[in-house]
């Protein structure tokens, strides 16, 4: 009788081109923020900003600033960390983000919406942009997005 053939997988053979460690993070960190959540144990506006004091410095005034502009132009949004970033949210729903360069290793920071944002404009629209830097004509445009945004 013959020897069995080897079985090998083909899986074995190729590169992996699943999730980042930084993407693995981040899932596992927004699994944490569920369970949290869920529990009742923890302060949602609390723990963002804890999450902002943890950033580089940079970013940390850049989250500070934009947690500031929300909280002044559109009180409604309620901090919530999502995937380990700060996030607001209108009846429970995200409607916009920060997320930081650090994070997935970018070259810049974004804030970005979802689709409860009403940012719609035809049938093309920015939903995410780059911040490098807030000035106060980035500021300006923000506030208009994010008053748009809840509108």
């Amino acid at each position: 009788m013959a020897p069995a053939a080897k079985k090998t997988s083909t899986f074995e053979d190729k590169s992996y081109d699943g999730f980042t460690e930084e993407e693995r993070g981040a899932m596992k960190e927004r699994a944490r923020e569920l369970k949290s959540s869920r529990a009742g144990n923890v302060d949602d506006e609390t723990a963002v900003l804890e999450k902002i004091a943890e950033l580089p410095e940079d970013e940390a005034a850049m989250a500070q600033r934009i947690h500031e502009l929300i909280k002044e132009n559109a009180p409604e949004l309620k901090p919530k960390l999502w995937y380990g970033m700060p996030a607001y949210y209108l009846n429970g729903k995200n409607v916009c983000f920060f997320q930081v360069a650090g994070k997935f290793k970018s070259r810049y920071s974004t804030f970005g919406f979802n689709d409860p944002a009403n940012l719609d404009d035809g049938d093309f629209w920015p939903v995410a942009y780059a911040l490098t830097k807030l000035t106060p004509a980035v500021e300006k445009q923000l506030t208009t997005l994010i008053r748009k945004a809840v509108s």
